[in-house]
């Protein structure tokens, strides 16, 4: 056997004798010596992808291997942006041209060379492009299986031909109801949405779904033409004329007259007097509906979706498919409902039916034991991964990334592929510690079965199970991208300069725990979402809350809905909304809530429409008592028996802060706006009389023409993927010359968004408006980012800090209900200590924070856990336990119970 000497570090060679580490780098030869050697290990050297330092590193196959380091070090651009990516490109190389086309390809990594590298399985946390029609049983390929299974063997009506799979499907012309065309909703417009105030007359604006400026005063116009007076209220005119009005499809074009009462326009017409021109007559549901599919506008769109209602299609009753399909059954359920079991529950009935088919000696028991059975296996490993109550029907868009990648996990299990790498993005995220056991045996399998398992994470527990680590750091940004440690997992506690081994075993970096008793409670009742089934739930207030259990137990909606949907009700829709804050009026407005940018599609309109509200109350009636009881409390510390305790809500999540990279960390601060009002003010630019939407990037009189103020241009390659490169008229700089003449402190426009927060830290000290916003930043641990860093390039954990600095420049925090989904998510230790050091100065200002969360430390270092469960899904959806972490820590019937720490 040829072997290679390969470089060990430091740390390494601490345990250069110890038998661990001759299981992983050495061979023993005919003499019983020993020999290093690489032939089982991957070698990367000069990777430099994103802020990777020329990294060289040596990793073992058929081991699990952890890659870990803080938020923003470069872990996720060595294991997805250089291996991930380096192993499609040479999968690809053996793919026809044509077909190349048609896969999404991403970037060529930056890398010198990567040796040893065998083909690899990417599972991201990103879901892709959101569609309503993915389910569960799509991703998993379930429900191919589960349509041939009542095609060939359900049980048909008397007289009915044979249905092949396709017609059990809603994504085909065979299968789809035809209203509704297998989606299970119509769109369709109301008078109460398309008049809101009947009041108004149809000249003052009463029908709120017609245009504006000239095209809508046309339409009152037209009406006049017709003899309808638009000068009397809406709700005075006769039901036929409101409903020809609303609802007719007829376009009739008559001659109209500016500016004429109904009289004046009768007597035009009378007289001869010739039109002004002639109009053409649109109905407002036809407006609303042809321009919602036309136009290409988002403005436009954004404005005629929040006419549009969603209601479920009355021909197939939301169940999508024909009514032929729908009367095949099996053990008495059509596939429809049989898709909405749980699949905990299908697994039940199919082996209910390979029961009955052993008994049986026909086609139809063959066509059960093949079919049913391997349904069963493929279902097997993801119940054991915790996921036994999602449903095949439950659709993609409305379960957690965490979620959709142990999915994908479990069909790869079933695959049992041998000698792949499979690389993972934070696999544990979202699930609960007393799952995490079988997500740990899965790895196992999958090496037991010959492959690499590769994870970017955070769990020390998970980390700690893996046999090799790679850390990367030692900080973020441009203070990381290099190789810390790689080595065996024992061994990282030896290495000093390593966050990461710092905070995995030393106990005196644990969270610190301040015990605040409540100032006050906040008591939902009869709360009905999901799983939850009336029950009643106090917060406290002036504390921080964590809500636990495990996945699928309903603390998402406990919290993230029921919570928040009852509290912003309460608030009253007078109040101005806030960025951060969810909404939930008409589907088109709640489409669009989180980001007025956001491309309105049919899609989106329908997901939106999936989430029903939560239904429940806030119950008022112990408001002064102190007592588990109403939105408003006492308080000791102002002495005030009617303070109110919450003014305003605050949602923070991970959703991304822009879909585009104009977007970026100082557009969304808002920052920037006072940094363009400084370099208007200049000697310069006030001579040249720039303002100050001269130095935006997104206006056309300051950007550069080539790039539009992007700063790159897209070069397509066609058969490879496209790349970028730099504009080779403003060099990255996305502005004109004329614009980066004009200079503050010596620097460009450019060069202020080049800076870094930490660098613009110290340059802005003497800008208020500007430095609260960098201030807040450098304190959530984003110093490493750039001004101008698109918000594309940013990580979810990344983007939640930055929503959090957000809130953290404002001057009043008082009196805010801060909601936070999974905070730690995508979070180091060493983030999530930071992360928690403001939520609890929130708190001592005066605000409550409530959070769902899984991470242990952050739970036993809450003031308040309140506990869902016991189960998932329907044997979930209850208050296992409430009270201080020590108190939870006491109940028997609580799966969280067992890991809260104590100190």
């Amino acid at each position: 056997m040829t072997t290679k000497m390969i470089v060990i570090n430091a740390c390494s060679l601490l345990i250069l004798g110890s038998p661990y580490f001759v299981r992983w780098k050495s061979i023993k030869n005919g003499k019983g010596s020993m020999t290093i050697t690489n032939d089982n290990f991957l070698q990367v050297r000069g990777a430099r992808v994103h802020n990777l330092k020329d990294v060289d590193v040596d990793i073992p196959r058929n081991k699990i291997v952890a890659f870990t380091g803080i938020s923003g070090s470069g872990k996720s651009s060595l294991a997805f942006g250089t291996l991930y990516a380096e192993a499609q490109h040479r999968y690809l190389d053996s793919v026809s041209p044509y077909a190349r086309r048609l896969i999404d390809q991403i970037e060529t990594p930056d890398v010198d060379s990567i040796e040893g590298l065998p083909p690899a399985v990417g599972l991201h946390q990103n879901r892709g492009t959101p569609s309503i029609r993915s389910s569960v049983g799509s991703i998993t390929t379930i429900s191919n299986s589960l349509r041939m299974l009542y095609s060939r063997a359900g049980d048909y009506p008397a007289n009915q031909k044979i249905i092949y799979a396709d017609g059990f499907s809603p994504n085909t012309v065979e299968g789809a109801c035809e209203k509704c065309h297998g989606i299970g909703t119509v769109f369709d417009v109301t008078e109460d949405k398309l008049v809101p105030d009947p009041t108004l007359t149809i000249r003052e604006g009463a029908i709120a779904a017609w245009p504006g400026a000239w095209q809508g005063k046309n339409l009152v116009r037209v009406l006049l033409s017709l003899d309808i007076d638009v000068d009397i209220s809406w709700q005075e005119l006769p039901e036929s004329t409101r409903d020809w009005i609303l609802y007719t499809d007829d376009t009739p074009q008559v001659p109209v007259y500016r500016n004429y009462t109904l009289a004046q326009t009768q007597a035009a017409r009378e007289e001869g007097e010739p039109a002004s021109y002639n109009g053409k007559f649109i109905g407002a549901k036809r407006y609303v509906l042809e321009t919602f599919k036309t136009s290409q506008k988002e403005k436009i769109k954004q404005k005629v979706a929040q006419y549009l209602a969603v209601s479920t299609c009355p021909q197939c009753h939301g169940k999508k498919l024909k009514q032929a399909s729908l009367s095949v059954t099996l053990c008495g359920l059509d596939i429809s409902a049989f898709s909405q079991l749980s699949l905990s529950d299908v697994v039940e009935h199919l082996n209910t039916l390979l029961e009955t088919a052993e008994a049986q000696n026909n086609e139809r028991a063959l066509v059960i034991q093949n079919i049913a059975k391997d349904i069963a296996a493929r279902i097997k490993p993801i119940i054991a991964l915790g996921l036994g109550y999602l449903s095949l029907e439950r659709s993609t868009t409305s379960i957690s990334a965490g979620e959709l990648q142990r999915l994908r996990l479990a069909t790869q299990i079933k695959s049992k592929l041998f000698g792949v790498i499979y690389i993972m993005d934070e696999p544990s995220s979202g699930l609960h510690p007393n799952d995490v056991t079988a997500l740990l045996d899965a790895f196992d399998m999958l090496v037991e079965a010959g492959n690499s398992v590769f994870l970017v994470e955070h769990n020390p527990r998970v980390i700690k199970h893996a046999d090799w680590v790679v850390d990367i750091g030692p900080n973020a940004g441009l203070n990381g991208g290099e190789l810390v440690y790689s080595g065996p997992v024992d061994a990282l506690e030896k290495a000093s300069n390593s966050i990461t081994s710092q905070y995995l075993f030393n106990n005196a970096l644990a969270l610190k725990h301040h015990n605040r008793a409540p100032k006050g409670w906040l008591s939902l009742k009869a709360i009905t979402k999901n799983n939850l089934n009336s029950i009643d739930c106090a917060f406290p207030l002036g504390t921080i809350t964590t809500v636990t259990g495990v996945s699928g137990s309903g603390k998402s909606s406990l919290v993230s809905h029921a919570l928040v949907e009852l509290v912003k009700a309460s608030l009253g829709t007078s109040r101005a909304p806030d960025k951060n804050a969810t909404t939930n009026s008409s589907a088109g407005k709640s489409a669009a809530s989180n980001n007025p940018a956001a491309v309105i599609t049919e899609a989106t309109l329908l997901e939106s429409n999936e989430e029903q509200p939560a239904s429940g109350y806030i119950d008022s009636s112990n408001i002064n008592s102190g007592s588990e009881g109403g939105i408003e409390g006492y308080s000791p510390d102002d002495k005030a028996s009617d303070a109110e305790q919450i003014k305003r809500l605050v949602v923070v999540n991970q959703s991304p802060i822009g879909r585009t990279p104009r977007s970026n960390l100082a557009t969304y601060t808002g920052l920037f706006d006072h940094v363009r009002k400084l370099f208007a003010a200049t000697p310069l630019a006030k001579k040249r009389r720039y303002d100050a939407g001269r130095f935006s990037f997104n206006t056309t009189k300051g950007r550069c023409a080539n790039c539009e103020g992007v700063g790159f241009v897209s070069v397509e390659l066609l058969f490879m993927p496209s790349v970028y490169s730099p504009c080779p008229v403003c060099d990255t700089k996305r502005y004109n010359q004329d614009t980066l003449d004009v200079t503050w402190n010596s620097l460009s426009i450019a060069d202020v968004l080049s800076l870094s927060v930490a660098e613009a830290h110290n340059l802005f000290a003497n800008e208020a408006p500007v430095f609260r916003a960098l201030d807040a930043l450098v304190k959530v641990g984003l110093g490493y980012l750039r001004l101008g860093q698109p918000a594309t390039e940013l990580s979810g954990g990344e983007a939640q800090r930055i929503k959090l600095a957000t809130e953290l420049k404002r001057a009043d925090k008082k009196h805010t209900l801060y909601v936070l989904d999974e905070p730690t998510t995508g979070l180091h230790p060493a983030d999530i200590s930071l992360l928690m050091k403001h939520l609890n100065t929130l708190v001592d200002e005066g605000s409550s924070v409530v959070m769902v969360e899984h991470n242990m430390q952050v739970a036993s270092s809450s003031d308040y856990i309140i506990d869902i469960g016991p189960g998932a899904g329907d044997a979930g959806g209850n208050i296992v336990a409430k009270g201080t972490p020590a108190e939870v820590a006491k109940c028997n019937k609580s799966k969280t119970a067992p890991f809260i720490t104590l100190r």
